[in-house]
This record gives structure tokens, C-alpha cells and sequence, in this order.
């Protein structure tokens, strides 16, 4: 009888004290459901370097020659651009940048002594237009050795060499820039002709570098954020005892911290998606397709 009393009193006790709390157990345990923090992404695509093609036919040598032949740099340009318009196609407009680089090219190889793309040291059209400071997505590069007797007539010879006619007609190519010098090659007096064909990196729409800073910012901040989330966190696990003002703020912190968290994600997917569609488009100029 005397256990039971006292088994009787100790149920009373308990349930004393889980009425008397009841509505702080209840406020704790309706906090306890911590929020959980999304996993952020890192930017999904990056703009890889382009692809850049470089068109090289074997370089032309005069198969007719004559002693009054005589070339310029802009009737070169002239009848370049009439061969597309007789084809349909729209004209290149002449570039400084590109100008230059064909100007080092036959200094080149009137210097070294040699009629090739590459120079004996290995230099080609993309060392040069690098040079100049042409960034490219695509590029072309005509030679041409001998006495032809005018511009047209150098046109002409290209022209019918298939690899040549390719670099003039070739629909993806706006600017050109082209050089002729008369000079001594291989003990003889003669000219060369070189053109270069481009098709400029701005050709493309390239993504908004803006939008890439934000993403970079924002994702710093989502580190920073979760640096914290993980610290307060342990202090929750930690506490004792796991009820009271202090352990119901510091789950409030949490939780606030965490909603502030989750929207700065969601914030930044919205920048990387945009950031990618831009990717996806500057990819697709590159690569030719519409």
C-alpha cells in the first residue's frame, strides 16, 4: 500500500510539472523543427575559351608573270569585295588591326626568306594577330608570291584555288585587312600578297560580365552564411537545457538566418540561369549555329 502511495505521488508530481510547463514545452517543441538551409550551386557553365578556326590554303605563286606588275592595298580589298558581291555575299569591311598583321607577315617573310603560314620559328597568323591586339573567333590567311600584273589579276589567281576561294567567300568572315610589298625573295625582285580574313570575338553576344561579379558576390556570401549555420547549429546540439527563452532565440537566430539563406540561393540560381542562357547563346555564335 505505502509503495503505491508513493508511486501515486510521484505521477502527480510529474504531471504537475508537464501542466505547469505545458505551454513552454509546447512553444520549445514547435521550434525545434529546425529549418534546413538549400545546397548552393556554383555557376553550371563557363565561357570556355572559343573554339578558333584558322583557315590556311597552300600559298600561291604566280604561274605568268610580268615586268610591269603592280599592286595595291586597297584595289586587293576592291576586288575581294566584288567577288563576294557576285556571289551574294556582303562586303568586308577593311580592319586596321588586321591590316597590320598582314604587314608583319610579309616583313616576316621577306626578312627570313621563306613563303609558308608559319615562320621558321614556328609563328603563324594567330601569333600575329595577337600581336596587334585582334581577338578572333575565326580567321583566314592568303599568301600570294610573284609578279601578277595588277590587283585584279592576284584576285583572280585566289580565286581559282579552291582553298583560297573558300577564305574569300567564306560567309562567316566580316573584316579583312591585306598587305602587298615588293621586295628581293630568293635573289629575285617580286611581290607578296597577303590577306587576312576575321571574323571578330565581338561578332558574338557575349554574357553580361555584371551578372558573373553578382553570382561570384553572392556566392561568397552563401559560404560566409553557412560558416554561421553550421556554428550556431553545434550551439543548439550543445545547449543544456533544451528549453527556456535562451534556447528558443538562439532556434529563432537560426531559423532567420536560414530564410535569409535559402532566399540569397534562390537569388543567385536566377543569376546563373540567366548567365548560362548567355552562354549557351555566345556557344552557339561561335560555333555557326543559328
Amino acid at each position: 500500500m505505502r509503495k503505491f502511495k508513493i508511486l501515486f505521488l510521484v505521477f502527480v508530481i510529474i504531471l504537475g510539472t508537464v501542466l505547469f510547463f505545458r505551454n513552454d514545452i509546447l512553444d520549445i517543441y514547435s521550434k525545434l523543427f529546425l529549418k534546413l538551409p538549400k545546397i548552393e550551386k556554383e555557376i553550371g557553365s563557363l565561357i570556355k575559351e572559343a573554339e578558333k578556326e584558322i583557315s590556311l590554303p597552300p600559298p600561291l605563286r604566280a604561274v605568268e608573270e610580268v615586268p610591269e606588275a603592280f599592286l595595291t592595298q586597297a584595289g586587293v580589298i576592291q576586288w575581294t569585295n566584288l567577288q563576294r558581291e557576285k556571289y551574294g555575299l556582303p562586303p568586308l569591311k577593311e580592319n586596321t588591326k588586321l591590316n597590320v598583321s598582314a604587314q608583319l607577315k610579309i616583313q616576316d617573310m621577306f626578312e627570313k626568306q621563306y613563303f609558308s603560314h608559319y615562320s621558321p620559328t614556328g609563328e603563324g597568323v594567330g601569333d600575329l594577330v595577337e600581336i596587334t591586339g585582334y581577338e578572333f573567333i575565326a580567321i583566314g590567311e592568303n599568301l600570294a608570291l610573284g609578279n601578277f600584273q595588277n590587283d585584279e589579276v592576284l584576285v583572280q589567281g585566289w580565286m581559282e584555288s579552291p582553298g583560297h576561294r573558300a577564305n574569300i567567300l567564306n560567309d562567316r568572315y566580316q573584316e579583312i585587312g591585306v598587305s602587298v610589298q615588293k621586295g628581293l625573295f630568293e635573289g629575285k625582285s617580286t611581290w607578296l600578297a597577303v590577306q587576312h580574313f576575321g571574323l571578330p570575338l565581338t561578332a558574338c553576344p557575349q554574357p553580361d560580365e555584371i551578372i558573373e561579379t553578382k553570382i561570384e558576390a553572392k556566392q561568397t556570401q552563401i559560404k560566409e552564411l553557412q560558416k554561421t549555420l553550421n556554428t550556431l547549429q553545434i550551439e543548439i546540439r550543445t545547449m543544456r537545457p533544451k528549453r527556456g527563452t535562451a534556447y528558443i532565440q538562439k532556434i529563432e537566430e537560426y531559423n532567420t538566418l536560414v530564410s535569409g539563406y535559402n532566399a540569397l540561393v534562390d537569388e543567385t540560381k536566377t543569376l546563373i540561369n540567366q548567365y548560362n542562357n548567355q552562354v549557351k547563346s555566345f556557344n552557339q555564335c561561335v560555333a555557326g549555329v543559328e
